[in-house]
């Protein structure tokens, strides 16, 4: 990882590259609203401008933009396969005049809502996280001239399309029930061949002809892994609708008498075969680990706080902060490779010795998203704090100051999680 240059501070303007560059390290710092005036004072820019410009003027296309992200994204996967997760995010917004803001309802929130909605789709790789698409939902009350309405499972379907484009190998599709009970979204589905385990209403209708009953197996019970508590044991079992379908519907539960507590227990519907019964609990959970995660995503990277009103500008910001995230996400998995590894590649050699980056005593070992966000904090947080200080020094000089940040920020720009890895995303 290299970090901006800091040997020219306060620069008026800059170009196409440092703006994207600086995005980047504003959205990954520690400031809790990503404002672009904000940004511009923590990475040294005398004004926003620049940044503005970046967002609202400038000519580059953000669907090449995406393109690249997407490429950089199959390079770190490789030939893995994806479990693919679809779902919706929205954010409240005041007013009317940012674009496509509405009374709606806002799954994250659980209610109706002033705000912003889109559909996302995000890849579970050795379980890192990697995003894929978003498309913005645009209430029949926003339209503008030459929009066409589409539903969010319409929306769904459009993704479903381009990730087959771009050849994702998808292992299986999770989604919750505004989707599962879309008969486009199933049919797609089953028209591209993927798996899927899809979240369903209690009251989910299935045609049968007379004479036939539904019929209840018995509860079979497995061991849900929880991130942050012991596993517990929960049961699952088949419904089925007259006769055995290439659909299969489940129910699943914490107790094997779900009436105890009906708001524990959830239906899906999967084109799995039944050997897959006792696993379908264990990765549809993954869904709700996924939105949990994008939650705390929106929250660290700034998603929801860019301050633009047109989408052109919007779709800009979100393309930029899914690029940070998927720095991040890449850092986890070399992170991962490492824990296999005898040795670390997080070391330079100095004129008196080696030294490790791991040796910082906030640096965190884990393996996760949020460890790997933190430590790229870290090594960002010497030129951060050298353009909020750099000032200063024209106020009160004091001899070496300058010297010493430089080259601690020299030794932080020898950085490199792994070489190989680095080469082919660099």
């Amino acid at each position: 990882m290299t970090t901006a240059t800091a040997t020219k501070t306060y620069l008026p303007t800059c170009g196409m590259r440092e703006a994207f560059k600086f995005l980047v390290l504003g959205m990954i710092s520690e400031m809790p609203r990503k404002s672009l005036p904000a940004i511009a004072r923590n990475v040294g820019l005398a004004n926003a401008q620049s940044l503005h410009h970046f967002l609202q003027l400038s000519r580059w296309q953000v669907e090449q933009f995406r393109a690249r992200r997407l490429e950089l994204t199959k390079q770190l996967i490789g030939k893995r396969s994806i479990i693919l997760c679809i779902d919706e995010t929205g954010d409240k917004k005041a007013g009317k005049t940012t674009d496509y803001v509405a009374k709606q309802y806002i799954g994250n929130l659980g209610k109706t809502e002033n705000g912003i909605v889109s559909v996302n789709a995000y890849a579970v790789v050795d379980n890192i996280t990697y995003p894929l698409l978003f498309k913005i939902f645009k209430p029949r009350t926003r339209l503008q001239p030459g929009d066409v309405y589409k539903t969010k499972p319409q929306l769904a379907v459009e993704i479903l399309q381009e990730l087959q484009l771009w050849q994702f190998q998808i292992q299986l599709v999770l989604t919750d029930s505004l989707y599962g009970e879309c008969g486009d979204v199933i049919h797609v589905l089953d028209r591209l061949k993927l798996p899927f385990i899809v979240a369903i209403r209690s009251n989910h209708g299935v045609l049968m002809p007379q004479g036939q009953k539904v019929r209840y197996n018995r509860w079979r019970a497995y061991t849900q892994a929880l991130s942050h508590r012991p596993p517990e044991t929960r049961y699952i079992r088949e419904i089925i609708f007259g006769k055995v379908r290439s659909h299969r519907y489940y129910e699943i539960s914490k107790t094997s008498n779900p009436t105890t507590n009906p708001l524990e227990t959830w239906f899906i519907m999967t084109n799995l075969p039944k050997s897959w019964q006792l696993e379908l609990g264990k990765r549809y959970s993954l869904r709700g680990w996924i939105e949990y995660g994008f939650k705390q995503v929106k929250n660290e990277l700034g998603w929801a706080d860019f301050r633009v009103t047109d989408y052109i500008s919007i779709e800009r910001w979100w393309e930029v902060v899914l690029s940070a995230y998927l720095l991040v996400s890449w850092l986890v998995s070399i992170d991962f490779q490492n824990q296999s590894r005898t040795h670390t590649n997080h070391t330079i050699s100095t004129s008196t010795s080696t030294i490790s980056f791991q040796s910082h005593p906030c640096w965190e070992a884990g393996t996760t998203w949020k460890s790997a966000l933190n430590n790229l904090r870290l090594l960002i947080r010497p030129f951060i704090f050298w353009c909020l200080l750099e000032s200063w020094l024209h106020v009160f000089p004091i001899p070496g100051l300058k010297r010493g940040f430089f080259k601690l920020m020299a030794y932080i720009n020898n950085f490199r999680a792994s070489p190989t890895t680095y080469a082919q995303i660099a």
